[in-house]
């Protein structure tokens, strides 16, 4: 019993140890010793344009964004593109606040007036409508850098690339507890060396892009962010990141916001993770296997390994000062987490943050399962 004891804490240890910190140093190592995949074979055809540049046609799924979603379309209206060549697509999901109509006074070419069907829904029907070469997404809340899109597209010339994700940086409120941020940076670094050996496993939905056939409709309750690029990787293209396209968002102020906000997301992860093809390997070379299963399944497993860490580690405690030091370790972190409550300096928000978004991939996963996914979508608060 000791030794099946040791045996489940040492695995479950080992890895966490490795989605949270030894794969990125795996990485980091491979892209020192490692020649990076040709960015674009000679006198590819790259993406059909006119003039040098590709149409792209922008697409801004909202739903009550009245307050944003001017400044959004003047955002879009200011990139560094040509005008003729740059259409923007407002899909609203049932908005009934004067989002449609703020949108077209601010200038988009396209406002769709859509029954209430969710995000997914609401970008395939802007896709159906959409007439650029290159389709380009955004959030209404982020914010994109005058070249954004010339930096987003440009990989875009290797016909390889299918799909290539931007970078968001995230701007807090003073006095804001959310440690996103931070979580967000070493995210960012992840998914660089992750472009550099193959492709990301991941994307944002403030900035993305992609060749119009790589795009593919998924069931609406689920997400794009995480279900394009392995779908695009499947089938034979690479899902890049272009880490000077930049965009800017709002992050949610508090730590209990940002718990509920995963949380959300989380419902309609699960069931990309269980059902939606993510799990199979096909498709997959060696490498890009192992980084969805260390970077997205045991990342979203976490919150099972940490509970047997705990479990077997308590189990253990009693006749081992090794196995009482390491649950001193795990408990030392609840309690700092907890105690942040009250007293908000930076380690002990770092650790409440740890423990919630972890948690909150367990109760995303607990709603999925008592509930289904869902179609609805809610700005988040805090963000706009």
């Amino acid at each position: 019993m000791r030794t099946a004891l040791e045996v489940a804490f040492w695995v479950a240890a080992g890895l966490l140890a490795w989605t949270q910190v030894a794969y990125g140093l795996a990485l980091a190592a491979l892209v020192r010793v490692r020649r990076p995949p040709p960015q674009r074979p000679p006198d590819g055809p790259g993406v059909p344009d006119g003039g040098g540049r590709p149409s792209v046609s922008v697409v801004v799924a909202a739903y009550r964004e009245a307050g944003v979603i001017a400044d959004k379309v003047a955002n879009l209206r200011a990139l560094d593109w040509p005008a003729d060549h740059l259409e923007v697509i407002v899909a609203c999901d049932g908005s009934d606040d004067g989002t449609a109509e703020r949108a077209r006074a601010a200038g988009a070419d396209l406002v769709l007036e859509l029954p209430r069907g969710g995000k997914g829904r609401a970008q395939d029907a802007a896709v159906a409508r959409a007439r650029g070469d290159v389709l380009a997404f955004s959030d209404a809340n982020a914010f994109w850098a005058a070249d954004a899109l010339g930096e987003l597209v440009a990989p875009l010339a290797d016909p390889r690339v299918g799909y290539v994700c931007g970078q968001v940086a995230f701007e807090r409120d003073a006095g804001g507890t959310n440690q996103e941020g931070l979580y967000w940076r070493h995210e960012m670094r992840l998914r660089e060396r992750e472009s550099r050996l193959a492709s990301i496993t991941a994307g944002n939905g403030a900035i993305y892009a992609l060749r119009r056939d790589a795009w593919v409709e998924v069931d609406p309750d689920l997400g794009h962010d995480l279900a394009l690029p392995f779908n695009v990787v499947k089938r034979g293209r690479r899902a890049l990141y272009a880490p000077r396209a930049h965009a800017t968002e709002r992050m949610v102020p508090t730590l209990e916001g940002e718990f509920a906000r995963k949380r959300r997301m989380m419902r309609h992860t699960w069931p990309i993770v269980l059902h939606a093809g993510m799990l199979s390997p096909r498709g997959y070379g060696p490498l890009y296997a192992v980084m969805i299963l260390s970077h997205r399944v045991l990342r979203y497993a976490s919150p099972l390994l940490h509970v047997v860490a705990l479990a077997t580690s308590a189990a253990l405690a009693p006749s081992s000062a090794l196995y009482a030091a390491l649950l001193g370790v795990q408990v030392a972190v609840l309690l700092a987490a907890a105690l942040a409550g009250r007293v908000r300096v930076r380690p002990l928000l770092v650790c409440r943050y740890y423990v919630l978004v972890t948690a909150s991939l367990a109760a995303g996963l607990w709603d999925w399962l008592r509930h289904g996914a869902t179609t609805g979508w809610e700005p988040a608060e805090g963000t706009r």
